[in-house]
C-alpha cells in the first residue's frame, strides 16, 4: 500500500450562494460543530486555482460548475486569499513543520437553492441560510468573512 502524499497548503474557499444571498452550509463529519463553505487543497502543485474550485465543488456537493458546464460561468475567483494557521487537529495530514495554508476566495452563484449530493464520509449535513446566519454559524473566521464579503462580489 501506497502512502498517501502530503496535503498541499494551498487551498479555495467556495462560496456558494443564490442571487438572493443565500448561501449553502455544510456540516463537516469528522467535526459535527463545523459549518463551512465548500474547502479543498490542490491536488498538484500546478493544478490552476479554478480548477480546484470547481472540482471541489463538484466532490462536496455534486454541482457541477466545471469548464463547460451550464454554471462554468457563474464560478468567480474574488482575487482574495487568506493566510492561516492550520488548526492543530490537521496538521499531520501536511509535511512536518508546515502549519500555515494559504486559502484563496470564489464565489459560485447559483440560480436558486438546489439540494447538494453529499459525501457522507466527509459531510453530514446541508442548509440554505441568509449570508449574515450563515456567518455567524461558520466555526472558521475566515469563512465568515468570506460570506460577509458577498454583497460586495454578488453585484
Amino acid at each position: 500500500m501506497s502512502e498517501r502524499p502530503w496535503k498541499i497548503p494551498e487551498s479555495v474557499l467556495v462560496v456558494i450562494h443564490t442571487p438572493a444571498l443565500e448561501v449553502l452550509l455544510i456540516r463537516r463529519a469528522d467535526a459535527e460543530d463545523f459549518w463551512q463553505s465548500v474547502t479543498g487543497s490542490k491536488d498538484a502543485e500546478e493544478e490552476p486555482l479554478a480548477l480546484t474550485a470547481a472540482r471541489e465543488v463538484a466532490e462536496e456537493t455534486g454541482i457541477d460548475c466545471r469548464e463547460g458546464s451550464a454554471l462554468a460561468c457563474n464560478l468567480c475567483d474574488w482575487q482574495l486569499q487568506n493566510v492561516y494557521e492550520i488548526y492543530p487537529r490537521w496538521r499531520a495530514r501536511y509535511a512536518p513543520g508546515v502549519i500555515h495554508n494559504t486559502e484563496h476566495l470564489f464565489g459560485l452563484c447559483v440560480p436558486e437553492r438546489m439540494s447538494p449530493r453529499l459525501d457522507p464520509r466527509e459531510h453530514t449535513a446541508w442548509r440554505w441560510l441568509p449570508y449574515r446566519e450563515a456567518a455567524d454559524a461558520c466555526f472558521s473566521p475566515s469563512n465568515a468573512e468570506a460570506i460577509l464579503l458577498l454583497p460586495k462580489f454578488a453585484q
